[in-house]
Order: C-alpha cells, then sequence, then structure tokens
C-alpha cells in the first residue's frame, strides 16, 4: 500500500532545487568561510550573499548601520533558546518571561528551566478557539519584563495568534517580542519589519528545505547574548563554522516557496478543506480544532470524540497514512498535549485528536485516499 505522506509540519521533503543548490556548494570545495586567504574569502561572499537574499525575502532592514540580523543556527529549537535564554542574559535588573500557553517546546520546556533558574515565568491564557487572551497578556506583562515570547502560528493547530495586539500591548512599557515563525513560513505573509516585533525564528525544513539549519532574527538594537562560546562567527552571538551550503539550500527553498506562494497557499486550503469537510461529513464523532480561529492553510487538528490518539496513529500507520498526535519535539510521549490542554477542551477531544498537516507536493488523489483510509479507521476504533 503506498504511503500517503501527511505530516509536513514534522518535516517536509526537500526540494529537488534546494538539494541541487547545497550539492553545487560541496561540489565546488568551498572551504571555511571564515579563513584569511582567497578560497575562504569566496566562500564568506557566497555565505553572505545568501543571507542577505534571505533577509531580503523575509522582509528585513538590510540598508544601513540600523540593519536587522540574521543568525544561522541549527533550526528552529535553538533560534528559540538563543532569544529566550540570550535575552535573559542581556537584560538588566528585569526578571520576569511570558510565554503562551501553546508554544512549542522549545519554547516551553525552555521557559520551564529559566524558571529553575530563578527567571520568573508567566503564561497566558488561552481562548477555547486556541488564540491566546490578551487581555490576560496586558494584566501579566510589567516594566519587570524581559520578554515577551508568542508564537505566529501553531504546530499543532494551525491557530494564528494576535501578534498586532501582542505588540501593541508590549510597546507601551518597551518590552520586546520573540515571534516563533516556523510553521508559519511559506504559510502566509510573513515580513519581519511589518510584524514590528523584536525577534523570529524559521527553519527550513518546514518549508522544503534542509534539516539542520535555521535562523533567529533580530531587529536592530535588540541582539541576545550568545548561549553558547568558543568562536567569533556571527558576531560571536551565535559561534561555530557556518554552513554555506545550507545557508544555499535554505535560501533556495524559501524563494522557490514564496516565488508561487499564493498558488500554494489556495492549493493547500483547498485539499485542507476537503479533507476536513469530507472527514467530518462522514464520521459523527470527528470535528475540527481551532475551526472557529484563523488558521494555516495546511494544518488540520480532527479529533475523534471518544477514539485513543495513539491506537488511530498505529492503525493508520498500518494502512500508510502518516500523521502525528502533536508537535514531532513530543512524539513518543503519552502526555496529553499542552496546546488543546491550555485551550481547555473536554477530554474526549483531547485523547482523540490527531494533526494531519499537508506539503506542495501533495496531491488532490493522495487527499482522497487519505479521506477514504481515515474514515475506514475511524469507523472501527
Amino acid at each position: 500500500m503506498e504511503s500517503i505522506y501527511l505530516d509536513n509540519n514534522a518535516t517536509t521533503v526537500i526540494h529537488p532545487e534546494a538539494a541541487k543548490a547545497m550539492l553545487e556548494c560541496h561540489q565546488s570545495g568551498l572551504v571555511n568561510p571564515e579563513s584569511q586567504h582567497q578560497r575562504g574569502r569566496e566562500a564568506r561572499r557566497i555565505l553572505e550573499t545568501h543571507r542577505e537574499q534571505l533577509g531580503q525575502l523575509l522582509g528585513l532592514h538590510l540598508a544601513d548601520i540600523h540593519a536587522d540580523h540574521l543568525f544561522f543556527t541549527s533550526g528552529g529549537t535553538e533560534a528559540n533558546n538563543l532569544a529566550l535564554q540570550g535575552y535573559r542574559l542581556a537584560a538588566e535588573g528585569k526578571n520576569r518571561l511570558v510565554v503562551s500557553g501553546v508554544e512549542h517546546p522549545s519554547i516551553a520546556a525552555t521557559a520551564d528551566w529559566l524558571a529553575t533558574q530563578g527567571v520568573e515565568v508567566r503564561v497566558v491564557a488561552t481562548n477555547s478557539n486556541g488564540q491566546i487572551d490578551c487581555g490576560h497578556l496586558a494584566a501579566l506583562v510589567d516594566d519587570k519584563t524581559f520578554l515577551v515570547a508568542v508564537m505566529l502560528a501553531n504546530n499543532e493547530t494551525g491557530v494564528i495568534q494576535p501578534i498586532a495586539e501582542v505588540v501593541d500591548v508590549c510597546e507601551q512599557l518597551q518590552v520586546p517580542v520573540h515571534v516563533d515563525a516556523v510553521q508559519a513560513l511559506g504559510k502566509i505573509d510573513l515580513h519581519f519589519r511589518d510584524l514590528a516585533i523584536s525577534s523570529m525564528s524559521i527553519s527550513a525544513h518546514k518549508v522544503h528545505g534542509p534539516r539542520g539549519v535555521g535562523a533567529l532574527i533580530t531587529k536592530h538594537g535588540n541582539t541576545p547574548l550568545p548561549i553558547f562560546h568558543g568562536g567569533f562567527q556571527q558576531s560571536a552571538v551565535r559561534p561555530g563554522t557556518e554552513s554555506v551550503a545550507m545557508a544555499a539550500g535554505f535560501t533556495k527553498a524559501v524563494e522557490l516557496y514564496l516565488k508561487s506562494s499564493e498558488d500554494h497557499r489556495s492549493r493547500l486550503q483547498h485539499l485542507r478543506d476537503r479533507l476536513e469537510s469530507e472527514i467530518t461529513r462522514r464520521i459523527d464523532h470527528a470535528l475540527v480544532v481551532g475551526e472557529q480561529a484563523p488558521r494555516l492553510p495546511h494544518t488540520s487538528n480532527i479529533a475523534f470524540r471518544g477514539g485513543d490518539r495513539q491506537a488511530l496513529l498505529m492503525a493508520l500507520d498500518v494502512t500508510g497514512v502518516c500523521c502525528s498526535t502533536g508537535s514531532a519535539c513530543a512524539s513518543g510521549s503519552s502526555e496529553p498535549s499542552p496546546t488543546l490542554v491550555a485551550m481547555n477542551l473536554p477530554q474526549d477531544v483531547i485523547e482523540g485528536a490527531l494533526r494531519f498537516s499537508l506539503g506542495i507536493f501533495n496531491s488532490e488523489a493522495e487527499i482522497e485516499e487519505a479521506i477514504e483510509r481515515i474514515c475506514a479507521v475511524a469507523d472501527v476504533l
């Protein structure tokens, strides 16, 4: 039975053109971009060209001494850690961190660890539709807050957060806002300066780029202190030898996605809507989590009320449908989804929820076949 991959929020298949861009870098014999000899300087030139191209695609201000910064990292998890820990180190006389209750584990677990180091962590309440309660946020933010972290779009439900309202709350006290935009990249309009935030994390492998590279983007004047030590690369904020090939693959993937972004979005939403409408029509106990909120066009969290998510996942795997019970970074855990718990959903919804996430290489025929397989499993379990 042919496999149908509906777990693109965990990772996407690399685009052939992105892989080609990386291969060309490897075959050209590029060396360490920090080396001062001619071949090192050539590697540096190519690396900085990709950094600038990626920055332009994402709406960074790059024109003068007030330029924004793009620090390459190993992925979104490292970028989020660098933001939370790095801004904490840079804070003077401020010890409060405010995060939403629907963050990716790389934010939530880092916040938990910071709490063990004496940081006062406060969690914003979440409404039943998956969006945060901005009134509660306003009550938590004070002049001792060194950072507010709210993701742009949730990795499990696809619900898009009201970042403009978050920024309005924080601007009054000049509190920096960090946004995890890993799942939003390529799926909705993403222009760093238009968001008016202090920093943003992204990752290549969510947009058909290579696994193992991401970036922390920071507004001018909002640079975190390093959490790694041992090198002077990237202004010593993120030391370690940079990979020109990874940067090339990352840039090419984003360029390709954004070149046809409207087509990708409309097609993905059409396929997602077809998946949801047909499953909920045929399965009485199925419902779409976060349906009443604005969502990413490719993410669907469907709860099969009364079902067991782990049993459903395994049964679907046997039938060749690849999906998940939540964040891939928390896979294998028997604990209920913190995101769905934060939304105060009924227990039978939480216990029966599965995430289906589409990519640009999914076909209409695949979605139709997936509907048949999912409904057959849900009818039995």
